[in-house]
């Protein structure tokens, strides 16, 4: 084994730990993130006073353990190279997947750089080209190491949509369930977020910050815009403003949120349906592949032998 593999093999162990370490990075700063707001908003609402600084730092800063990868991305915040590693659609998939803070923002940047740079090194390392062929190749491994951690947030991000999806018939019922035995919209949001969060671990999440945005003065539509907006989906969307119309005119609501429940469960009874009869078509083509030749000679098989044995007897 030569020098040149050996470097070879450190750096895609290098880098495949920095993948980790920032994903890690990521979900620990988010996860932060939550605690502290909870924690804001548990002392707040006992002595009316906000905070000490402290509680507050935290929400800024995130995992001790790779404060140089947060430091690295704080250096370029606010600058040209911000703008161009960080598009709306990354700010966007940030806010989906619960890190759109500063923590959070900086240690995302701060990865990109060092995968791009990393990647850089190994293409330059493995690929022995020069002139064209070597601009290209630095070009794809830069574009490869900045794409690196946008790939994989927008599959965490895609993880968290599906699972806001599927927890929102639970929480319409939920919903009917807490307005029915007399509470108010107000105090529905506050026990899914804080007692019934288990129960809907994504959308509590969402309702718990909602809490506490509102509860430090910003209005019901404004603490709401992240829940109706970030994981695209319509009929999340639908019942956030169904909230805000019953927040601001009142009225019963138990009535709509049964009425959109059931529109809801018929609308998801025929997507289903429509995914088993592509199934079903789908797989038609794999039996014919597999099913229909071990028929086809389970069938055959006696008179093919019967005939071999024939031939042989006329044979001799």
């Amino acid at each position: 084994m030569t020098a040149t593999t050996l470097w070879t093999a450190a750096l895609l162990v290098l880098a495949a730990g920095l993948a980790l370490l920032g994903i890690a990075s990521l979900l620990l700063s988010g996860r932060q993130q939550r605690t502290a707001a909870t924690l804001h908003s548990a002392l707040r609402g006992r002595d009316g006073t906000p905070p000490a600084p402290a509680t507050a730092a935290a929400t800024e800063t995130g995992p001790r353990g790779l404060a140089w990868m947060a430091a690295l991305g704080e250096r370029l915040n606010g600058g040209r190279i911000e703008a161009a590693l960080l598009a709306p659609e990354d700010r966007l998939l940030l806010d989906q997947a619960g890190w759109n803070t500063r923590a959070g923002t900086t240690t995302f940047l701060g990865l990109r750089v060092l995968l791009a740079v990393v990647c850089l090194v190994l293409a330059l390392l493995l690929f022995d080209t020069s002139g064209v062929q070597r601009v290209f190749v630095m070009l794809g491994a830069l574009a490869f190491g900045v794409l690196l951690p946008k790939f994989a947030l927008r599959s965490w991000a895609s993880r968290l949509r599906q699972r806001a999806t599927a927890e929102l018939p639970l929480l319409i019922d939920l919903l009917r369930l807490l307005q029915g035995v007399g509470f108010s919209m107000d105090q529905s949001l506050q026990t899914l977020g804080e007692k019934l969060r288990g129960a809907i671990p994504v959308l509590g999440r969402e309702i718990q910050q909602a809490n506490v945005a509102y509860m430090h003065g910003r209005t019901r539509q404004q603490s709401l815009r992240r829940l109706g907006e970030s994981f695209d989906d319509e009929d999340l969307r639908s019942l956030v403003q169904l909230k805000l119309q019953v927040h601001e005119h009142g009225g019963a609501v138990q009535e709509p949120l049964r009425q959109f429940s059931l529109r809801l469960r018929e609308q998801r009874r025929a997507t289903l349906k429509e995914r088993v009869g592509k199934l079903s078509v789908k797989m038609t083509v794999v039996m014919m592949l597999t099913l229909l030749p071990a028929l086809m000679l389970v069938l055959s098989g006696p008179a093919i032998i019967a005939l071999a044995d024939a031939m042989t007897k006329l044979g001799t």
